[in-house]
Order: structure tokens, then sequence, then C-alpha cells
């Protein structure tokens, strides 16, 4: 009987071989879970409030007030040839009276840029805030 009480105590001393892969298991399904609630949310990015607007064109009691720039860089408001210098005060009292406030500016192709964004500062410096620029579209 000695015999038989030492060998089942030396197999219960023997070091286990086998990991136990349940905990890890139990871990990786939650961190599965965490990651397919959060994966929707990351792809739906920033949300912005945006503002809203009412759509709104040229006021049709009054015309589109147009600047023109021809290639040579001289501008005409109408058939009237106007100076960068006198653009200014010319702008602020035409646009005392109007109600649309609202500048286009058609310059040509060949124009240099800096004339084209020192009419535009001329603009603003006059009030004039809602610039825009006339292109054709792309064929």
């Amino acid at each position: 009987m000695g015999m038989n009480s030492n060998q089942s105590s030396s197999k219960s001393k023997m070091v286990m071989s086998e990991i136990n892969v349940t905990p890890f298991i139990d871990v990786m399904l939650v961190l599965l879970v965490i990651f397919m609630v959060t994966a929707p949310m990351m792809q739906q990015g920033l949300e912005v409030n945006l503002p809203k607007t009412a759509a709104s064109g040229i006021d049709l009691k009054e015309d589109p007030f147009i600047l023109v720039i021809d290639s040579k860089g001289q501008m005409k408001i109408g058939d009237i040839g106007i100076g960068m210098t006198q653009m200014k005060d010319k702008l602020k009292a035409i646009f005392d009276a109007r109600k649309n406030k609202q500048i286009y500016i058609q310059a040509d192709r060949k124009v240099d840029y800096g004339i084209v964004a020192e009419a535009m500062a001329e603009a603003r410096a006059a009030g004039i805030f809602n610039i825009n620029l006339i292109t054709l579209p792309k064929d």
C-alpha cells in the first residue's frame, strides 16, 4: 500500500504542460464585440452643423453689376472706363443706392491675375463682399 499511495501523490505533483486558452478566447471575444460596435462610428466621420440658406438668384428688378477687364487690363462699367484709383469711390457711390450688393467680374483670360485680385480688393474696400467671377463652361 505504501507503493500505491506514493504513485498517486507523484501524479498529482506533475506539472501540466497544456495552456488553458479559455481566458484568452474570452478576452478576444470581448475585443471583437467592442470593435464591431465602434467600427461603424469611425466610418461616419465628423458631424458638422451646416447653416440652412434659401436659394436666391439675382434680383430681377436690377440688372447684374458687371465689371469688365479687357485683355489690356483696362476696366469698364458698361461703356464707361474706370481706373483702379477711382474704383473704390465709384463703387461705393453706385452700391449705396443698389439693393443687390453683388458684383460680377468678367476678366479676359490674358489679364494678369494681380489686376483681377486688385479689382476684387477694391470692391471689398467699397463694402461689396459678394464678388463673383464670370467664366465659360468647360467643353
